[in-house]
C-alpha cells in the first residue's frame, strides 16, 4: 500500500516567472526522492508524487498547499490516493495500481466538487469522514495568507521548536508567532492529520 498526491498550480500561468514556485515545490519534493521515479512535473504546472508511507499522504499534501501558498497569489489543487502499486516503473506516470487511480479518479472530480483537497482510499466509510474533515479544514487553509503559509512551512518542518524558537527563525516576536497559530488554525489542522494517521495506521494493520 502507498499514497500517490495528483496536483496541480491554480493560478500558475499568472505568475510570469514560473521560478518564483517551481523551485521551492521541486526542493520539497526532492525530500521524498528522486524524480522521476517517486515525483514527476508534468504539461508545465502538474505534478504526482509517491508517498511510501501512506500514513505520511496528508502530511505532504498540507506542505506542498503551505509550500504554494507562501506565494502569493497561487495555491493547489490535490487528490491523495491510498491503494496498492501493482506495476513499478522507472516513471512515476508509467507505474500502476489502485493508489494511482484512486488518486486520478478524485483529482477529476475536484473541480466539480469546488474543493482543492481530498482523499479516495479502499476503506469507504473512512473516506467520508475524513473528507468532510479536509472540507472543514479547507475553509481556513484556502485563506491561508503567505505569512500564515510560511508558518505552516516552518512548524511543520520543525515540530519540536518553541513559539519563541519559531519567532526567532521568522523575526518575529513569541505573540507574533501565536497570533499567527491562531489565524492559520494550525492546531486544528494538526489534529485533523493526526486522526488521518492513526486511521490509515490503524487500518492498515488491520488488514
Amino acid at each position: 500500500m502507498i499514497g500517490i498526491i495528483t496536483g496541480d498550480i491554480i493560478n500558475s500561468r499568472k505568475k510570469k516567472n514560473a521560478k518564483e514556485w517551481l523551485a521551492p515545490l521541486k526542493k520539497l519534493l526532492h525530500r521524498y526522492g528522486k524524480t522521476p521515479k517517486v515525483w514527476e512535473l508534468y504539461r508545465g504546472d502538474s505534478f504526482q508524487l509517491e508517498i511510501k508511507d501512506p500514513a505520511d499522504a496528508l502530511i505532504a499534501a498540507i506542505s506542498i498547499k503551505a509550500c504554494i501558498k507562501s506565494i502569493k497569489g497561487l495555491d493547489v489543487r490535490m487528490a491523495i490516493g491510498i491503494g496498492s502499486k501493482i506495476y513499478n516503473s522507472a516513471k512515476i506516470k508509467e507505474s500502476n495500481g489502485d493508489a494511482f487511480i484512486f488518486s486520478g479518479e478524485k483529482f477529476e472530480s475536484l473541480k466539480k466538487m469546488k474543493q482543492n483537497l481530498a482523499v479516495k482510499t479502499i476503506w469507504t466509510e473512512f473516506d467520508i469522514i475524513i473528507n468532510l474533515m479536509i472540507s472543514l479544514a479547507l475553509i481556513a487553509m484556502d485563506r491561508w495568507s503567505a505569512s500564515s503559509a510560511e508558518f505552516v512551512t516552518l512548524s511543520i518542518d520543525n515540530k519540536t521548536l518553541s513559539q519563541k524558537e519559531l519567532g526567532d527563525k521568522l523575526g518575529i516576536s513569541q505573540s507574533s508567532v501565536s497570533e499567527r497559530q491562531t489565524r492559520a488554525h494550525y492546531g486544528e489542522i494538526m489534529e485533523m492529520e493526526l486522526f488521518y494517521r492513526n486511521s490509515i495506521t490503524h487500518q492498515l494493520q488491520s488488514k
